[in-house]
C-alpha cells in the first residue's frame, strides 16, 4: 500500500471515530442512549447541555459523513475547549489529572479537520469532484 493510500484510509478512520463518538454522546444527552445523562436529568434544548448535545449529534453526524467538514469541525474544535477550560481545567491543570483528555483530544482532532479537510472519501470530496466535472459529463444540457 502506497503512503497516500494509507493516508486516506487513516484520515476516513479518524474521522469516522471521531465522528461516532460525538454522535454518541450527543445521543445520550438528546435522547437517553446508553443510559441517558448521569441521574436521569434531561437538559432543556436552549440550555448550555442542550445545545451541547445538538452540537455533538448533529456535528458528529456531519463529521462522520465528512459533510461541511471544515465549519462544523472548527466549530466542535471550540465546543471542546470550551469542555475543558469550564468543566476540567478547575479541577487541576493537568488533562491527565482532571480527566480532561478526552475534550483536549477531540479539541485537536476537530482542529485538524477544520484545517484538513474531510479527506477523499467524504462527501465534501465527492461534492467538490461532481462540481468539477465538465456539464456534458453530468448529463447537463449546457
Amino acid at each position: 500500500m502506497n503512503r497516500a493510500k494509507a493516508e486516506q484510509i487513516a484520515v476516513f478512520l479518524l474521522r469516522v471515530v471521531a465522528g461516532l463518538i460525538f454522535i454518541q454522546a450527543g445521543g445520550m444527552i438528546l435522547f437517553g442512549w446508553f443510559g441517558g445523562m448521569p441521574g436521569g436529568a434531561t437538559p432543556h434544548l436552549m440550555s448550555q447541555m442542550g445545545i451541547g448535545g445538538i452540537l455533538e449529534f448533529f456535528g458528529g453526524l456531519a463529521v462522520l459523513l465528512g459533510l461541511v467538514t471544515r465549519p462544523v469541525a472548527f466549530v466542535l474544535s471550540g465546543e471542546m475547549a470550551v469542555a475543558y477550560f469550564q468543566f476540567h481545567l478547575p479541577h487541576g491543570l493537568w488533562p491527565i489529572l482532571n480527566h480532561g483528555e478526552p475534550a483536549v483530544l477531540l479539541c485537536f482532532i476537530f482542529l485538524f479537520f477544520a484545517a484538513h479537510g474531510a479527506g477523499e472519501w467524504s462527501l465534501d470530496a465527492l461534492m467538490e469532484r461532481q462540481r468539477s466535472l465538465p456539464p456534458s459529463a453530468t448529463g447537463q444540457v449546457a
